[in-house]
């Protein structure tokens, strides 16, 4: 149940942030609300995974998959590019969060 939390948690952190871009600096009203509301569901999201998952793990995770959703967003949505660095640096990402998933005992199973 804890990692449907945190894939919640992701998910809302994703739509905040995408939002913040939109808000364009907190001009337009609607994007904005959505800032705070989406970013208040997965921080409370969040607080609830830390209550069975080491903190390093669930940030690592849920941070790290964010970097990479508002990057394809970013590219999808918003027409931004991405060079190889930036791709391969995401792909790093990525290894990592499997790595700590699939190889550690600080990660829960």
């Amino acid at each position: 149940m804890h990692w449907l939390l945190l894939a919640a948690a992701i998910l809302f952190e994703t739509i905040a942030t995408t939002a913040l871009k939109a808000s364009d600096g907190f001009t337009r009203l609607w994007p904005s609300v959505i800032v705070v509301g989406a970013y208040a569901l997965s921080f409370w999201l969040l607080a609830l995974v830390l209550k069975v998952m080491p903190v390093g793990i669930a940030y690592a995770v849920w941070s790290g998959l964010g970097i990479c959703f508002i990057a394809a967003i970013g590219l999808l949505v918003f027409g931004q590019t991405l060079d190889a660095p930036a791709v391969i640096g995401m792909g790093l990402i990525v290894a990592g969060i499997l790595v700590i998933n699939l190889f550690s005992n600080a990660a829960p199973h």
